[in-house]
């Protein structure tokens, strides 16, 4: 008889989602601190970035739903699961986007671009681990 591997906790829950969560959290709240800077003109990606307004927007807006996502996940919601997932999947797809030159409208710095998307590749193969998809399945 084959037993399940131990997988390490805390707090009742799994140590990869404590530590996935806590990134997760500072991801959100560097984005959203720097998509309002960027919004109200404190801080400027203009060197970085072709469309610097809806860079802004765009960053303030996945800081936003990061954040949500990741307090979903964290409180063991289902919809938080899928919401990361789906927000890592549109990171990955935007971002190899950008590194190939095909999607510019967002205004998304290439080499942020490159760092983001290992980053997201993680984050969804992680979320696949068996242990952890059964936990957030129906």
């Amino acid at each position: 008889m084959e037993s399940s591997p131990v997988v390490p906790t805390f707090k009742g829950r799994f140590f990869g989602v404590a530590v996935l969560v806590a990134v997760q959290f500072l991801i959100g709240i560097i984005h959203v601190a720097f998509g309002f800077a960027m919004l109200s003109g404190s801080f400027s990606v203009a060197t970085v970035s072709v469309t610097p307004l809806v860079y802004s927007i765009y960053t303030a807006a996945y800081g936003l739903v990061t954040l949500l996502f990741t307090y979903l996940f964290w409180e063991g919601k289902r919809s938080g699961w899928i919401g990361t997932v789906a927000v890592s999947s549109f990171v990955i797809l935007a971002d190899s986007l950008t590194v190939l030159g095909l999607l510019t409208a967002l205004g998304i710095p290439p080499l942020a671009a490159v760092g983001e998307i290992p980053f997201s590749i993680l984050v969804v193969a992680y979320l696949f681990q068996p242990h952890v998809r059964t936990k957030y399945t129906l």
